[in-house]
């Protein structure tokens, strides 16, 4: 069993971030990042999510025309923005990734089975995705997770071929806590859970 020092790290105390100090994230923590998330579970091993880590100016003006208004400064002014997509073409590892039944691919492939291909990735990517978060904050990092974009302008921009398509965004960085927002209230158990 964790201490409540973690559960406080990634759950209790933990907050969207609305604003960064200016400190860079070193590229070897992104790759830290990225080879602790890669462990957590999905259906048959599909690994669908993909992560765009943009850092650059050059890579923030190309997203920039994507941002709502409301989303635009803090996501250009924090040290990196993170597109996490998903791979539309996922299910083509699966000979490598789900080797002890490598026909699963076929379960994927085809236009009969496009829209089950499609919400299996949607679904374990954004699985990946809430990881992704959990992830960041165990290394230290604070994240701004946000879906206030236009998905067409960000998959036109970074994924032309159509491969990849972007689920939501994610800002990293050091967060500004004096630009955190109050804690807003949560839904008690009775609201909502059930025990059947």
């Amino acid at each position: 069993m964790l201490d409540d020092k973690v559960f406080d790290l990634l759950f209790r105390n933990a907050r969207s971030q609305n604003g960064f100090g200016s400190d860079p994230v070193p590229d070897e923590e992104l790759r830290e990042l990225y080879e602790i998330v890669k462990w957590a579970p999905t259906t048959m091993n599909t690994q669908p999510m993909r992560l765009v880590f943009i850092k650059s100016e050059e890579g923030k003006k190309k997203l920039e025309p994507a941002l709502s208004p409301g989303n635009h400064d803090k996501t250009m002014a924090a040290p990196v923005c993170v597109i996490v997509a998903w791979d539309t073409h996922y299910f083509t590892n699966l000979p490598r990734m789900f080797a002890h039944r490598p026909q699963a691919i076929e379960m994927f492939q085809g236009p009969e089975k496009a829209a089950h291909a499609e919400k299996t990735a949607f679904r374990n990517a954004s699985m990946q995705g809430g990881y992704f978060i959990l992830a960041a904050r165990a290394v230290g990092l604070d994240c701004g997770p946000m879906s206030g974009f236009d998905n067409q302008k960000v998959d036109d921009a970074f994924f032309p071929d159509g491969k990849w398509k972007s689920n939501f965004l994610c800002t990293l960085g050091k967060g500004d806590p004096s630009k955190v927002m109050a804690r807003l209230p949560r839904l008690s158990f009775d609201e909502a859970c059930k025990i059947v």
